[in-house]
């Protein structure tokens, strides 16, 4: 049987989730814009996000076994699209936590999760996970055949980790202050491995602010603020590690198995269907906007421009993706949990990504030369959409490389993502 009908529970999710939004972050833009750079912009947000801790929503990025709120990957798509419609960029402070605690709890043992996701439970402090992955070098072609790998590296000194390397783009990753989020899963190579490949070699270490505070003061630096054309009020910052110190107990995935590739991969997967989330969110506030702009202007004739026929053929295209991206998005979602498969999440991120920024275009159309007015959401809405397609795996370096993986394998069934299993 198939049913798209919210349960009483997620009406519930998605009405707490629109509240919040509308209280907390709908003048989000107008307070942190007064401030020149990203970095300031985005510490200029701390007590909106201490008012999702809160709130519950730090909480929600740890599952109800583990003494969070998370619910299933479809209640978070129903957070993820009202925070989007509203604020992307303090949005992606928040929903980043999900992504860079992954690792800990698909992967960490009872102690290490019971350690390191207390900040996150406490339901005050505005706490900072990231997934720290990307180099500034570049990331699509880590593990190809005779490829370098990663250039962040372990070496392992009695009981420590000693972590060196460069790293670029991770949300969060360097905390308000700039010395280190509560928590950081950093991906890097043992750099002596004897492993028989570089997957094998890969592994991740969790390094805490309080971990950072104890090394050398040069031990953890930023390299560079970097300040983006969207998504202004977000932190994604080049850091550095240089000879930092890391307790043997903080190993979350150790060199020689597959384990710190699998979960990197499954953070990933995860993470796709969410950026399919946060796309139907900027499209639908771009409908709405557009819709109400047709509804209300005449553009000196005598009817509303919702009246002529391009205008309304324009937002009719223009609701159609927004629905179609939503059903994606839902079915990536359920697919995943049910493990049907993958394939539906990379569509997701894929399809929906593009369709935003077309959407997004479409609709500064309807509006014409007063949506490229910076007063006027749209041109916001469209720097942010642009991100979308290149981040968290870029759809042609990474996302579209995985749908032909899938494509090539001999036992490739083309409709099992779309019917399931028998």
């Amino acid at each position: 049987m198939i049913d798209f009908a919210l349960s009483t529970e997620q009406h519930k999710t998605r009405e707490d989730a629109s509240k919040f939004a509308d209280l907390v972050l709908r003048d989000a833009y107008a307070s942190y814009s007064k401030h020149k750079s990203n970095h300031e912009r985005f510490q200029a947000t701390e007590p909106i996000v201490r008012k999702a801790a809160e709130m519950g929503l730090i909480k929600s990025a740890v599952p109800a076994p583990l003494g969070g709120t998370g619910g299933s990957l479809i209640d978070v798509c129903l957070v993820v699209e009202e925070l989007y419609a509203v604020e992307p960029s303090v949005a992606l402070t928040i929903l980043a936590n999900a992504l860079g605690l992954y690792p800990l709890v698909a992967g960490g043992t009872g102690t290490q999760q019971q350690e390191f996701l207390a900040p996150f439970l406490n339901g005050r402090d505005p706490a900072l996970a990231s997934l720290v992955y990307s180099e500034p070098a570049g990331t699509a072609n880590f593990f190809e055949p005779g490829a370098r790998g990663m250039q962040t590296t372990a070496t392992k000194e009695g009981n420590e980790w000693i972590l060196n390397g460069e790293k670029i783009w991770a949300t969060n990753c360097a905390g308000w202050d700039s010395r280190g989020a509560t928590l950081q899963c950093v991906v890097c190579r043992e750099e002596t491995s004897s492993a028989s490949s570089l997957e094998e070699s890969t592994m991740i270490l969790l390094v805490t602010r309080e971990i950072i505070q104890q090394n050398p003061a040069d031990a953890y630096t930023i390299v560079k603020h970097l300040d983006t054309p969207g998504h202004t009020a977000s932190s994604g910052p080049h850091v550095k590690f240089d000879g930092l110190r890391v307790p043997g107990s903080h190993v979350l995935a150790r060199p020689g198995t597959m384990d710190a590739h699998r979960l990197i991969g499954a953070a990933f997967t995860m993470s796709a269907v969410i950026v399919g989330a946060m796309s139907v969110g900027i499209m639908r506030h771009a409908f709405e906007t557009a819709l109400n702009f047709a509804k209300s202007r005449t553009a000196g004739g005598t009817v509303l421009l919702l009246e002529r026929q391009s205008v309304a053929d324009s937002l009719i295209d223009i609701k159609m993706s927004v629905e179609a991206a939503r059903c994606l998005t839902w079915k990536a979602a359920h697919a995943l949990e049910h493990m049907v498969s993958a394939e539906n999440a990379y569509e997701a991120k894929i399809w929906c990504s593009e369709a935003a920024v077309e959407v997004v275009t479409k609709a500064m159309r309807v509006v014409g030369i007063s949506s490229y007015d910076a007063s006027c959401p749209l041109a916001r809405m469209l720097s942010d959409a642009l991100a979308l397609p290149i981040f968290d795996g870029g759809n042609v370096g990474i996302r579209r490389r995985q749908l032909q993986k899938l494509f090539l394998a001999d036992d490739y069934d083309p409709w099992q993502a779309g019917f399931g299993k028998a």
